[in-house]
């Protein structure tokens, strides 16, 4: 078969939206161009989801950045004495949310490390002190504090159990947990995950199932370049499509490009080659055409328009009150300027809420209409609104 005939058999299947085997999505990136499979996934995304672009306007709630993990790549994770320790208590909690109401905006993300308790009597006495026993007990308290104040809670603390996520589920519209990637192989010793046991992959599809189970609209994803090969992207993506497919949950997927940052065992290893990351980005949308699909454009602050032509559809959420805590050397762009980039390139651009439109349904009567109160007649925030 010549490679012309291969090239057209495959992005015609693909166009028709037939199911693509993880071997020819293989085949698909050794010997098709790479400016022909970008513009595959734009027009896919253009068929399924229109020139609309999406972002969330939030506040980054560094709840308690003590983590039982060590992940090799990151500088989230504090200790005790360190300067940029982050316990945040309920007064500060409220005033920020008193804040982010000032600035319009609607999400409230809550980030803690995982199960910091676990390991550091200093929170475990601190969370006594509060008059809670752990960070996901304190979680839930907070989230009812934003929500009251107007703010919309989507909690990310890593490895929450069932019942943990039915209680949150009450208060936030939905909820977050990287996948990062489903490959045992970077669990391994020397490998970013060695010393990081809830970032076991069954561990973290097995949330993802619980999470489908209770049917809460769930934010995950993937960390590209972190050591892992595009074959382990695939798989990853294949994964998190099987639990869409059951659950009919998955509302959102990140793909995270890697930054090496100081003071990490990872600090030499290189940032993704961009054409890999959008060769990521692009196989994505091809092998779910009808996901919602961000990329954080303050990790690609020179060029982050570019992955429009890739497939995405979404930016994820953009502070204008609040830092990056997880990657606080990237600045927040300019909400202005992004929605510049995405008018000059014939996009649309649309403030939504931490839950997607098509995936409010799934939260309860009390959020539909805390929701209905500021929404659009597509469900997303009214412009008058936020802008």
């Amino acid at each position: 078969m010549s490679k012309l005939q291969f090239d057209f058999e495959i992005i015609h299947k693909i166009n028709e939206s037939k199911e693509i085997r993880k071997e020819e999505i293989l085949q698909l990136v050794k010997e098709v161009p790479k400016e022909i499979i970008f513009d595959t996934a734009s027009n896919l995304r253009d068929k399924t989801k229109g020139r609309k672009v999406s972002f969330s306007k939030k506040a980054f709630f560094n709840i308690i950045n003590l983590c039982r993990d060590t992940c090799s790549y990151c500088t989230y994770k504090a200790e005790p004495n360190d300067a940029k320790l982050s316990m945040m208590n309920l007064q500060t909690v409220k005033g920020l949310a008193k804040l982010a109401k000032k600035y319009n905006c609607t999400e409230a993300l809550f980030v803690s490390g995982e199960r910091p308790e676990q390991k550091y009597s200093e929170v475990k006495r601190w969370l006594k002190n509060e008059g809670f026993s752990s960070t996901s007990e304190y979680l839930i308290h907070c989230s009812e504090i934003v929500l009251n104040e107007g703010v919309f809670p989507h909690t990310n603390a890593g490895n929450l159990t069932k019942n943990e996520m039915k209680e949150l589920q009450k208060s936030n519209v939905s909820m977050g947990m990287m996948l990062e990637n489903s490959s045992p192989r970077l669990r391994e010793t020397g490998m970013p995950h060695a010393d990081a046991p809830s970032k076991e992959p069954k561990v973290r599809l097995n949330i993802l199932k619980n999470a489908g189970e209770l049917k809460i609209p769930m934010t995950t994803g993937i960390l590209v370049g972190i050591g892992e090969n595009m074959e382990e992207c695939i798989q990853s993506i294949l994964d998190i499509k099987q639990i869409h497919e059951k659950y009919g949950n998955i509302q959102e997927i990140i793909l995270q490009n890697f930054h090496p940052k100081s003071e990490t065992l990872m600090y030499n290893h290189r940032t993704p080659e961009e054409n890999y990351f959008k060769m990521v980005v692009a196989l994505c949308r091809i092998l779910m055409p009808d996901a919602n699909i961000q990329i954080p454009p303050n990790l690609s602050p020179n060029n982050y328009q570019e992955f429009l032509a890739t497939g995405i559809n979404d930016w994820g959420g953009i502070s204008p009150i609040t830092s990056d805590y997880v990657n606080p050397e990237f600045s927040w762009p300019n909400i202005q300027n992004v929605e510049k980039k995405c008018n000059d390139l014939g996009f649309s651009f649309k403030a939504r809420f931490p839950v997607y439109p098509e995936f409010i349904p799934l939260v309860n009567n009390e959020l539909k209409q805390r929701i209905s109160l500021i929404a659009d007649e597509e469900n997303y925030v009214e412009e008058s609104y936020w802008k």
